[in-house]
């Protein structure tokens, strides 16, 4: 154990010396990502809000021949302008998010109680677009049963004939349920922010040393590689961990400045968040810290172990793109997958779902597994004397 620590000590010490490659990673990396997060989400729903709050304009053909919708939409926050010479065309080039034509028919159709029809251009694939169209969509369907629900007053029946089913809706979320919808990538961050912790001293401690030709030295030492190897990972594990932390941190001090109230939201990063947290992404830290360095025992130089690791980032972006296309139900199994299970018991604790203490275990276990196959395997390729001869 004192050669485990020993090697673990130095490490850390000369890492700690490379000042910039510490400010990257405990600084840089978990400050950057929740800033970057809080400043688009912001943007993004300040941007919506306004667009269902502000007056919205819209172009129009022929407005001369609906007087009352047009007086009715202004009514609603609706600015009516001038349609451009070739709506179709100005929609296509985003020159406008919509136009809302009405025939020269509509007036006839009208007073003859027929359905009288108006057409919205816009351009589905226009994001930006969507919230004005829906807007405007909303207010013309409602124009249209009101205006229906009148006529059949004035013929002495009751509106409630053209809706035999009334649907009363029970939404059972909750404001932290919710959320996760739109924090659904936090778990991501949290587990690239262990990848990205560890990453510098793996490659480091085993290519970084073999390109300085000081690994060699190292390895002959009266002292078992896989305790080398122990106080190696010890190290590069550590980094990786406190990175999660201070992630973790970082996103509880940005949730307090977005603004989740106004969408019926609720972002609850506390203690027992944090703590649950740390508790399913510690094995996972060590298998990270793993992979890295085996991958890394396989480079002769720091550029080549930059490139492996490099594709190997590639791996926790696997389960978050499977849970996105794959919507699938939370199933114990998943718990067992690791990866899977950290994604998926952390999207459950940000919801505030309940994950019973078998599943947290279960998924501390088979990551834990996991970490110590690759344990072994690493530590056969550093009892190797290719790791030595290479050097």
């Amino acid at each position: 154990m004192k050669s485990v620590l020993t090697v673990f000590w130095k490490e850390i010490r000369e890492n700690l010396r490379d000042r910039r490659t510490v400010m990257n990673t405990l600084l840089t990396g978990p400050l950057f990502a929740p800033l970057v997060f809080v400043l688009i989400i912001n943007a993004a729903v300040t941007r919506e809000l306004d667009k269902a709050e502000l007056p919205l304009d819209v172009p129009v053909v022929g407005a001369e021949h609906a007087p009352n919708l047009i007086a009715a939409l202004k009514q609603q926050n609706f600015r009516i302008k001038d349609a451009p010479a070739d709506p179709e065309r100005a929609v296509r080039e985003q020159d406008a998010d919509l136009v809302l034509r009405i025939p020269p028919d509509y007036g006839d159709a009208w007073r003859k109680g027929e359905s009288a029809q108006v057409e919205l251009i816009f351009d589905a694939s226009q994001r930006d677009a969507q919230g004005s169209v829906s807007r405007l969509q909303r207010a013309l369907e409602g124009y249209g049963q009101r205006a229906g629900a009148l006529r059949l007053i004035a013929r002495g029946l009751t509106p409630d004939l053209i809706r035999p089913l009334a649907v009363a809706s029970r939404d059972q979320s909750t404001a932290q349920n919710r959320s996760s919808a739109l924090f659904g990538m936090l778990p991501y961050f949290f587990i690239l922010g262990g990848f990205i912790g560890g990453m510098a001293l793996a490659i480091d401690t085993t290519a970084g040393e073999r390109e300085r030709q000081s690994l060699e030295p190292l390895l002959v030492n009266p002292v078992a590689r896989g305790r080398i190897l122990a106080g190696k990972l010890g190290a590069t594990s550590l980094f990786a961990f406190v990175t999660v932390l201070l992630s973790i941190v970082a996103f509880s001090i940005a949730g307090q400045f977005l603004p989740t109230e106004k969408l019926g939201m609720s972002l609850d990063i506390g203690v027992r968040f944090a703590a649950l947290t740390l508790f399913v992404m510690l094995p996972l830290v060590l298998l990270l810290a793993t992979l890295q360095t085996l991958a890394a025992a396989f480079a002769k130089s720091f550029r080549e172990a930059q490139t492996y690791l490099s594709l190997l980032m590639f791996v926790p972006v696997i389960p978050t793109l499977m849970l996105s296309v794959f919507p699938l139900k939370t199933q114990t199994w998943m718990y067992a997958v690791p990866l899977m299970g950290q994604q998926v018991a952390i999207m459950r604790f940000l919801r505030g779902d309940v994950v019973t203490p078998q599943q947290l275990g279960l998924c501390f276990a088979c990551t834990a597994v996991a970490a110590l196959v690759f344990y072994l395997i690493t530590a056969r390729i550093y009892g190797s004397e290719r790791l030595a001869i290479s050097a």
